[in-house]
């Protein structure tokens, strides 16, 4: 049992936590919740003893205790290595074990290995590979030093090093952010299998949902319990909430009772006794002031007028980079009010659809027709990277509209949470939301027909995640969304597209429907989970019908005879000629996919050495008295931050198209039958 005693944390000068209590029994999975700012993370690190408490005590007893790190890792490591390395346990039992038998001592021979069988070193790398493949890693790729990999990837080898090592308790801050829904669906599934005690923090409700079975949340410096994960949470504090301005109201008319007796009676001598039992009672009412309930921005999307229909029509798209295709054969209309979900793992061609239909990217072929009179409001996945930290959410709005009235401007901003003096507050260190935020915002002034949005919930918290989903319900246009948020997508769309495996075709059912298929193993097998999983990204084929089986069906027919014989020499002779065809027109076919695979792959590198260069530089405080430096340095950074994703994105795309083709030379009859 964990116990929280009279807790006091402090951070800054300022208390988070003021007297919290909380029991957490073992094996209870708890969901950690609260507003922004309000202490969730430094609870943890008072968990783990990385913060010392103010008053108070956390009373527990001895536990292995492992927190999700939020540094991103390197290291000339393969992926695997270092998630085995995080068990400083096992690595010591194989230290001990080598000494052991170098040492040719029996006794300690046999002590070492007991030691290592105890350790888990037996299935080790089984248990190694289940995590990384679970959490979106090919085979090709765990094997790539940590370096190579991009910081997303490097941060889900944080969460896999977590989880590999044995412990009791388990401490989650934002698991789930760089998950995409395949890897977020079996990463609740361990979680759910996990004998020990897990506390999570996280903005995904529909996560905390499935894994948590009671929920703490920070209010006014308290840590309150509630059964049940994140909608049960929010249901009964609403009804907590409800019952507090009832009886705030009631205690209200009681006060104005009293007071109303004492001013008209306090001068009457025969009324001294009466008034001053009524101002005791009076002083000892104490008026019940009930926690708000968080609430993100109100956003307010502009209504809708003069929508074109159809607002997008493709036919026969094929979509991809530098003539190698991606996405073949699509056809998709975008009506007037369409609400469209995106479905599909990384990769697999989301955000290169997304980037053709609304006209970043040409069409390889087939036609992509808009509507002339088409406005598109586009969020990218990277959007707040081309704001500029020296500018303010005034002065970004004045560049993009210099002909607009300063007052129209800041209603637009104090409608999305930036009023008064937050207008002028520098965009620089403003958190990710925010610059989110300011971003929706710019979007949305320009009054599109439709709304294409990749990703917009990343760097928002639960509760403005919940404002935008409110305001994407309410909105008159047309909605082209990319999420792993499957409360977002379940409140904000009435159809799915499903993209896999080159293709991007209509889902016939809704999200629960498509959550069952994955977990049925359905989707294109995720062969390259991301950059650099080897050589030029392809798979390794199944052997071909001039292989093994050919060769077993020569030898049974020679055995038939003489003239069986010769024609079974002439047919392996064929079968070699035609096996020949087919990898030369193969090879043909894959030349320019491993061309473009292998510029990125060398390309890559050298963004993050560039990247490192430039957080290195940034994080030297003398830089900012040089400001237009400062300001090079931010717009260098975002740039090179857009081009690596964009690579990375192109990256599996091709990887994907290069799987196809292999596996078309393997198997005909199976891509045909698709």
């Amino acid at each position: 049992m964990i116990r929280i005693k009279h807790l006091t944390l402090s951070r800054g000068g300022r208390a988070l936590l003021d007297g919290a209590e909380a029991a957490i029994a073992p094996g209870e999975r708890i969901a950690l919740v609260g507003p922004n700012g309000s202490g969730k993370s430094t609870l943890l690190g008072a968990l783990v003893g990385d913060v010392p408490a103010d008053r108070g005590e956390i009373d527990m007893p001895p536990m292995r205790t492992v927190r999700l790190e939020q540094i991103v890792p390197g290291g000339k490591q393969p992926a695997w290595q270092f998630v085995e390395a995080a068990d400083h346990e096992l690595i010591g039992a194989r230290a001990a074990a080598a000494a052991a038998d170098r040492s040719g001592d029996g006794m300690r021979i046999a002590e070492a290995h007991d030691r290592l069988l105890h350790a888990g070193d037996a299935d080790a790398r089984a248990r190694t590979k289940e995590l990384l493949a679970g959490l979106g890693f090919s085979e090709a790729q765990s094997e790539l030093s940590v370096d190579a990999l991009s910081g997303g990837w490097r941060m889900r080898l944080n969460l896999a090093r977590a989880l590999f090592v044995p412990s009791d308790l388990l401490l989650l801050d934002e698991p789930t952010n760089h998950l995409d829904l395949d890897a977020i669906v079996w990463f609740e599934r361990w979680l759910l299998r996990y004998p020990g005690t897990v506390i999570a923090v996280s903005h995904d409700r529909d996560f905390l949902d499935r894994i948590a079975q009671a929920t703490l949340s920070i209010e006014s410096g308290r840590l309150v319990r509630y059964a049940g994960g994140y909608s049960a949470f929010e249901s009964m504090r609403a009804l907590r909430l409800s019952q507090a301005l009832k009886q705030q109201a009631q205690q209200k008319a009681r006060v104005e009772r009293l007071e109303m007796f004492i001013n008209r009676f306090r001068a009457q001598a025969t009324k001294a006794r009466q008034v001053q039992s009524r101002i005791k009672a009076l002083e000892k009412i104490a008026i019940v002031a009930p926690a708000r309930l968080e609430r993100g921005v109100d956003f307010e999307l502009p209504p809708v007028e003069d929508a074109p229909d159809p607002l997008i029509v493709a036919d026969g798209l094929q979509a991809g980079y530098a003539d190698v295709p991606v996405l073949s054969g699509v056809r998709l209309t975008v009506g007037r009010g369409a609400r469209i979900g995106l479905l599909g793992r990384n990769g697999a061609g989301k955000s290169t659809l997304i980037r053709t239909l609304v006209g970043e990217l040409a069409p390889i072929a087939g036609t992509c027709q808009r509507a002339r009179a088409l406005r598109i409001g586009y969020f990218a996945q990277h959007g707040v990277d081309d704001l500029r930290p020296d500018d303010t959410p005034l002065s970004y709005f004045q560049r993009l509209a210099p002909d607009a009235r300063e007052s129209a401007l800041r209603d637009e901003l104090g409608r999305f949470g930036f009023p008064d003096q937050h207008a002028l507050r520098p965009i620089g260190p403003m958190s990710g939301g925010e610059k989110a935020r300011l971003v929706l915002a710019s979007i949305v002034r320009t009054r599109p027909h439709l709304l294409v949005l990749d990703e917009p919930t990343n760097h928002l918290d639960a509760a403005t995640r919940d404002a935008l989903t409110d305001a994407l319900a309410d909105f008159e246009g047309a909605l082209l969304l990319v999420s792993h948020d499957r409360y977002l997508l379940r409140a904000s769309v009435d159809q799915f597209v499903l993209v896999d495996g080159g293709r991007a075709d209509a889902f016939d059912g809704d999200l629960d429907d498509y959550l069952a298929w994955l977990q049925k193993g359905g989707g294109t097998q995720r062969a390259h989970a991301g950059p650099g999983a080897g050589g030029t990204g392809g798979a390794h084929g199944t052997q071909g019908s001039g292989g093994a089986g050919g060769a077993a069906s020569a030898r049974a027919s020679s055995a038939a005879g003489g003239g069986a014989g010769a024609a079974s020499r002439i047919d392996r002779r064929e079968e070699r000629r035609l096996e020949a065809q087919r990898r030369q027109q193969l090879t043909l076919r894959l030349k320019p996919l491993d061309d473009a695979l292998r510029k990125i792959e060398q390309r890559l590198p050298q963004i993050e050495r560039r990247l490192a260069d430039i957080d290195a530089e940034m994080n030297n405080p003398l830089l900012y008295r040089d400001n237009q430096r400062a300001i090079e340095l931010s717009r260098e950074r975002a740039a090179l931050v857009r081009e690596r994703d964009d690579h990375e994105t192109r990256w599996l795309e091709l990887g994907e198209a290069r799987e196809r083709l292999q596996q078309a030379a393997d198997d005909p009859e199976h891509v045909a039958s698709r």
